[in-house]
């Protein structure tokens, strides 16, 4: 089991020197990853729903710094040598592909090939509007988009034709110093479950009940059989409310059974000592001994 940190990049991780202090500390400790998250703007008074609080709002007030994620694993992956630098998630049919495609190649190739791209469909439509994107059909943009960075990161001459996105031989250089980025989808939802089994390399289901959990990790392994895929293959991350806490080794435990690759926890403190010593913690009682 591998162990990642989730919102890297909000709160006092949203400064230069509280970014540096998590992923060091983090990466000091055993962690294998750290995740950002992405909004490019939050509209003041949103009314979209929030799908993953009862409250349907965000935590936080609108007016949060929430640095762009690849431009901030760019500035902690240069102080950093081994902790993978995820996107948990990045909003990809709000993104051009092609553009996407060369700025994530970039940082892999400079980082030594150390990103994981998380991505997900959106939910807030009023961001949406702001950036010029339709809401509508976001799902099968998502689609084509992952097709589309895929071509551009493996073919000598990318090619893809979509119902977004289309190029011919369209040389992007330099390529990830990985075969190719690997890809996981975020989201809570059947139809994430299902876009993970057809096209993912990882599937991250925002989904903390462990009932539920093996509900929707049953869709995915089915969407994956069905489209030819080895769901054992998929690379299973999730958020559990028992990490950290008392019974942490026993819910790893509990994790793995149910095929989990990694847990991803919260920042566990949000001052650059506690950081050390919470995360050195987690790694002496849980990481070492899971």
């Amino acid at each position: 089991m591998d162990f990642g940190v989730m919102f890297a990049n909000v709160g006092p991780m949203a400064t230069p020197e509280g970014a540096v202090a998590l992923a060091q500390a983090a990466e000091e400790a055993g962690f294998e990853s750290l995740w950002t998250v992405e909004h490019t703007v939050v509209p003041a008074g949103y009314q979209s729903r929030y799908p993953y609080s009862s409250s349907g709002r965000m935590p936080g007030p609108e007016d949060s710094d929430i640095p762009d994620p690849l431009i901030w694993l760019t500035y902690v992956g240069a102080q950093t040598s081994r902790i993978r630098l995820g996107t948990g998630i990045l909003i990809l049919p709000q993104r051009n592909p092609v553009v996407l495609a060369k700025e994530v190649a970039t940082l892999d190739r400079f980082t030594g090939g150390r990103v994981e791209l998380g991505v997900g469909v959106g939910w807030l439509a009023e961001e949406f509007a702001a950036i010029g994107v339709p809401f509508e059909e976001r799902g099968k943009r998502t689609d084509d988009h992952i097709e589309a960075l895929r071509a551009l990161w493996t073919q000598d001459l990318p090619t893809h034709h979509g119902p977004f996105v289309s190029f011919e031989n369209a040389i992007c250089r330099p390529r990830p110093a990985q075969p190719s980025v690997p890809i996981t989808i975020g989201g809570h939802t059947k139809a994430a479950a299902r876009r993970a089994g057809r096209l993912g390399d990882g599937f991250f289901p925002g989904v903390a009940d462990r009932e539920r959990l093996g509900e929707i990790l049953g869709v995915m392994r089915a969407a994956a059989e069905e489209a030819g895929r080895d769901p054992d293959a998929i690379v299973v991350s999730v958020r559990s409310d028992q990490i950290p806490g008392p019974n942490a080794l026993d819910e790893v435990k509990a994790l793995a059974d149910l095929g989990v690759r990694r847990v991803i926890v919260p920042p566990l403190a949000f001052d650059p000592e506690g950081q050390r010593q919470a995360f050195g913690r987690f790694g002496e009682e849980v990481i070492a001994r899971r």
